[in-house]
């Protein structure tokens, strides 16, 4: 953020909109000129006063509650001023002015996105896996979600990533100190049990790599697309999927000319279902805008469900489908409609007797099973429920107790090439030891990289610039 972080900042710390209750924040360095600006009394620390909201004139704004909270103690580790009023849109842009007009003698200005978090960050109120937390605890679309967010806050995750790092900082300082001694180099590795230590740090470290993925998946969920010809119940499945109608269904082929977005919850996990037009070969210029969307949103999915005509599973089109999907990319072939099956026929799919290709790899893409499902009678879906988790790697006995980022995983999967790489160092018949701690030092800046310790602040803005204003 270029703005300076020594101003005292304001903002409207409640969402948009009506509301009973509407928060002004005010945070910075010493916000006691301003309060007295403000209001025609002094304020006792961490005591709520109700007092009147009057604009430069002496007009009434509004009256409710002020608290103020003196450094250290408080969200930002700065003088914090939060005036609570009636939550309407008008009073609390007036009292936003308000505040932004009595402060601006001594620097006050609006606020950025996230900045209040940022500061409480740069004060040591909070590491940056937490700073982060915050943001999630506010997006948190599940229960599930919103409690792992509420321990990366408490710190969950923060604790075993720094217990890791105090484990490699100790083993760096060995051998550090047998680099000064080099006689000592031949023995370092069996006397102070190095290889035994190392092999016990990769192996926390990768428990830790599994937990950040659930975490993961349970922060951003899965991206599935519901592909196939025309009428084979792509909308259907949505609905049943969703509980809901949630997009329109005809036996009219074509019905469907753009992608339809529904968000559904399987054990906590959120999964963004997207509905598109049917592939086939059209002269209609709108429909041919549908599919060239649909394409486009396949290129994108983390799971494609290949939605079949359980009566006709073989047809050339959908063997065309299935050869142009991204071979990259999980593929669930369902076939619909079983309801519609003759029970009696050698050919009928059910429920029971799918026939299995999980881990089977076509030229076309990669399937990874075959399910017999009825989107009307709901026959099948919750082994369909089933299989995305499974593809997700979620595994419920397993929950990830707290939240994590893409950057998380990545910085503990280069953490882990690099404790791999040092292990290969040790493993050398001459001991390569300074290679070895090389390779220690770069695997413990990843770990501080999860932390803030070591962050540029190119990624602090990035980060930050994705809250939302007031926090």
């Amino acid at each position: 953020m270029a703005a300076s972080s020594q101003q005292p900042i304001a903002a409207i710390a409640t969402a948009p909109g009506r509301g009973g209750i509407g928060v002004v924040r005010i945070s910075g360095p010493d916000l006691a000129p301003i309060a007295a600006r403000l209001f025609d009394q002094p304020l006792k620390p961490r005591h709520a006063h109700y007092l009147p909201f009057k604009d430069a004139k002496g007009e009434s704004i509004d009256a409710g509650i002020v608290l103020f909270f003196p450094a250290p103690h408080s969200y930002t580790g700065e003088d914090v001023l939060e005036l609570q009023g009636h939550g309407g849109p008008a009073v609390m842009r007036r009292l936003l002015q308000r505040c932004l007009e009595a402060g601006r003698e001594f620097g006050l200005r609006h606020a950025e996105p996230g900045e209040f978090t940022q500061r409480a960050f740069l004060n040591d109120r909070l590491d940056l896996a937490q700073a982060e937390a915050v943001a999630d605890l506010i997006d948190a679309s599940s229960e599930a979600a919103a409690r792992s967010a509420m321990a990366s806050l408490s710190g969950a995750f923060s604790e075993r990533v720094n217990t890791l790092n105090d484990r490699i900082v100790h083993l760096r300082m060995l051998v550090e100190a047998t680099l000064d001694f080099p006689e000592e180099e031949i023995d370092f590795l069996e006397k102070y049990q190095a290889r035994a230590t190392l092999d016990d740090i990769r192996m926390q470290l990768d428990n830790l790599v599994q937990q950040a993925r659930q975490g993961m998946i349970l922060r951003e969920g899965l991206h599935v697309v519901l592909a196939g010809q025309p009428n084979v119940g792509k909308s259907s499945l949505l609905n049943a999927l969703a509980g809901d109608e949630v997009a329109i269904v005809t036996p009219i082929a074509g019905t469907t000319r753009d992608k339809v977005v529904q968000q559904i919850h399987i054990q906590g996990v959120p999964l963004h279902i997207v509905d598109t037009a049917g592939l086939r070969e059209t002269d209609d210029t709108v429909e041919s805008i549908g599919i060239a969307r649909t394409w486009a949103e396949i290129e994108k999915a983390n799971v494609i469900i290949h939605l079949k005509d359980a009566r006709d599973p073989a047809g050339e089109l959908d063997a065309a489908i299935k050869q142009r999907l991204p071979a990259h990319t999980p593929v669930l072939e369902v076939h619909n409609k079983i309801d519609l099956l003759d029970p009696a026929h050698p050919s009928a799919i059910n429920a029971d007797n799918v026939p299995s290709l999980s881990g089977t790899q076509s030229q076309e893409a990669f399937v990874m099973s075959v399910l017999g499902i009825s989107a009307k009678t709901g026959t099948g879906l919750d082994e369909l429920r089933h299989k995305l988790l499974e593809i997700a790697g979620w595994n419920p006995g397993a929950e990830s107790p707290w939240l994590a980022r893409e950057r998380h995983l990545i910085a503990l999967r280069n953490a882990a090439e690099h404790l791999q790489l040092a292990d290969e160092h040790a493993s050398q018949a001459d001991n390569v030891l300074d290679l070895f701690a090389e390779e220690l030092r770069l695997a413990h800046e990843e770990l501080c990289a999860i932390t803030g310790q070591f962050t540029s602040d190119d990624l602090l803005g990035e980060i930050f610039s994705n809250f939302c204003i007031g926090k």
